[in-house]
């Protein structure tokens, strides 16, 4: 209920009962700090349109400041990519987070090295706020709220729950 409320509250203009949620439904800051989200913390090997319902959760923990296990996700999903017959990278920025602590003296050639990110740029904002056809942008207006608007924001609910 509270994840839902947070959704209609950041402008979502879709359907509330469905298994994905799709990123073009949210205004356009809210679809900004969703795809960093899907982007950051997904295990998705492609389509960063739809979002599932702990994607959502994150951003709900992320916009009201609230306690999230997030590398619980992590590690479920790089356990269950083990398993996996698709062999892919999962969380390519964790993994180059884990061995750039593990060997901090590591040399590195950026032609060379295993981890190639591409970072935000001015073309990839472009095409987050391009209109398209198939996915107009919503026509609510959506006011920041929470840790977003606010950078003391505290979480109201005194119970912490763990999504």
């Amino acid at each position: 209920m509270m994840v839902k409320g947070c959704m209609l509250r950041m402008g979502f203009d879709g359907a509330l009962n469905n298994a994905n949620y799709l990123k073009s439904k949210f205004t356009k800051p809210y679809k900004f700090l969703i795809h960093l989200v899907l982007q950051a913390l997904s295990h998705c090997k492609g389509g960063y349109d739809a979002m599932r319902d702990y994607h959502m959760n994150m951003v709900t923990a992320l916009v009201l400041n609230k306690k999230y296990n997030f590398s619980h996700i992590v590690f479920h999903y790089m356990a269950k990519n083990i398993t996996s017959k698709s062999k892919t990278w999962v969380y390519p920025r964790f993994v180059q987070m884990m061995v750039d602590h593990a060997y901090p003296d590591l040399e590195r050639g950026v032609n060379n090295d295993l981890l190639v990110l591409s970072h935000m740029s001015n073309d990839s904002l472009k095409q987050l706020v391009r209109y398209h056809p198939n996915h107009p942008d919503p026509k609510k207006k959506a006011e920041f709220f929470g840790f977003i608007k606010d950078a003391n924001y505290v979480d109201s609910d005194p119970v912490n729950h763990r999504n």
